[in-house]
């Protein structure tokens, strides 16, 4: 099992759910509102008035063969979408009950 991490402009809310139910990842958990900036480019996303964007992020529990597929899915929408700054992580899960 993997975790994956989805950290994404919210304008990109719809495509992101697309992505999930056609990879047929149903369970995971989602942050409204999140806040941050690149690590290397793009503008922050903050809420301010200066910097009105902000992200929501979600955490998804999968199995190891899903995660290629998402991360391709992803990568995809990110290219289609450069400036709204997407970013995916994975980590291993150790145990879950």
């Amino acid at each position: 099992m993997k975790a994956l991490f989805l950290s994404y402009n919210q304008a990109l809310t719809d495509p992101v759910r697309e992505i999930l139910d056609r990879l047929e990842v149903r369970g995971f958990t989602k942050w409204e509102l999140t806040v941050g900036r690149g690590s290397v480019d793009g503008e922050p996303h903050y809420g301010t008035h200066a910097w009105p964007s902000m992200n929501s992020s979600i955490l998804a529990i999968v199995e190891d063969e899903k995660i290629g597929p998402l991360l391709d899915a992803f990568r995809r929408l990110d290219a289609e979408t450069k400036m709204q700054g997407s970013r995916a992580f994975v980590w291993n899960i150790e145990q879950t009950m």
